[in-house]
């Protein structure tokens, strides 16, 4: 089945002339999940790729960096960061009218619901979450300045530097007066902890469903959906991924919340951050409530980034995109519970 918005004639003899050993595109597939950059699975008959573009439409200043995604992977080949094999990335003014880039298939399991339900038993699951924290402790091992990465963000305090960012496309975003999110901006500007130097490459979205597992065992594959990275302080992946816990599963988020967790084998938030401790040689993590209230509001201006462009038109997965908007209400919410609670 191939895609009505891409091209398929014109993009079939540009991928076989810059990519070596290209040939033969039979299908364009769009992929279901994906809000941000539409994904694409191209059938050939040397065999499949993952496309990833940009999404068409006017678009927020610095979102969908798909050049940014290609460059970060380029630069993790040969780390103990798994990721896929770039083998091109196109230009603005590409055969289907959009900058994209182009990786290798990896036939391998995502896991949608971090309670894994398919997995075989609790070992396996909790082998599986081990396996992604392993993962995330060896992302922020690695030295940006030698693979190539030295310049990939901005000098100064990462979580000031955030905050001004995703507190700026919010407002270009928004769409009404959602309290909680402005109370939450206020207290993220007044608790901002000092800068204590750290720096590491940041994923940006670290999670179960961004990362690609053996068919047949708890390892990980790939990483993917390196749109938001950057270097940067390394516990914001950690506190971002630990608000899964705090997510309520009865939701679009489909979280930990409201689960039996050691009933499943899976564990707690406290045992997976201090697993990730021991990882890095660190005696524990401080201002824990405000990095999970940062990572709360910073979820919650990207959602309310995928609803403007639903309202737009341009989102990547319209229905499912307009359920964002409850969402931004849903994440300041739990932020505001949890800055209460710290008060």
């Amino acid at each position: 089945m191939s895609d009505p918005v891409v091209d398929q004639a014109a993009l079939a003899p540009y991928l076989e002339a810059n990519i070596p050993g290209f040939s033969g595109l039979a299908a364009v597939e769009k992929f279901k999940s994906g809000q941000s950059n539409p994904t694409y699975l191209l059938t050939a008959a040397s065999g499949r790729y993952v496309l990833r573009a940009k999404p068409p439409g006017q678009l927020l200043k610095s979102a969908h960096q798909v050049d940014r995604e290609f460059r970060v992977m380029s630069a993790l080949a040969g780390t103990a960061v798994p990721v896929p094999a770039m083998l091109h990335l196109s230009a603005e003014g590409s055969p289907i009218g959009r900058m994209f880039y182009v990786m290798d298939f990896l036939d391998g399991r995502i896991f949608w619901d971090p309670a894994l339900p398919e997995a075989g038993d609790n070992d396996e699951r909790a082998a599986i979450y081990d396996a992604m924290n392993d993962t995330l402790a060896a992302l922020h091992e690695v030295d940006v300045e030698t693979v190539g990465l030295g310049d990939f963000g901005r000098p100064g305090n990462y979580f000031e530097r955030q905050l001004a960012r995703w507190t700026s496309q919010y407002r270009a975003s928004e769409t009404g007066t959602v309290a909680d999110m402005d109370r939450l901006i206020a207290w993220l500007e007044t608790h901002m902890p000092v800068d204590d130097g750290r720096i590491s490459l940041v994923h940006g979205d670290y999670r179960l469903d961004n990362l690609i597992f053996a068919p047949d065992r708890p390892t990980v594959l790939a990483v993917l959906d390196w749109e938001l990275s950057t270097s940067g302080h390394p516990f914001a992946d950690i506190a971002y991924q630990c608000m899964q816990w705090r997510l309520p599963h009865a939701s679009g988020f489909r979280g930990l919340g409201g689960i039996d967790r050691s009933a499943l084998g899976l564990p707690s938030e406290e045992d997976y951050v201090a697993a990730y401790c021991r990882r890095r040689g660190l005696t524990g993590i401080g201002n824990w409530t405000f990095f999970l209230a940062f990572s709360f509001f910073r979820l919650a201006a990207i959602c309310q980034g995928v609803f403007k462009r639903a309202l737009d038109g341009n989102a990547s997965n319209p229905e499912k995109a307009k359920t964002y908007g409850e969402a931004v209400k849903l994440l300041s919410c739990l932020a505001a519970e949890l800055i209460d609670r710290e008060a």
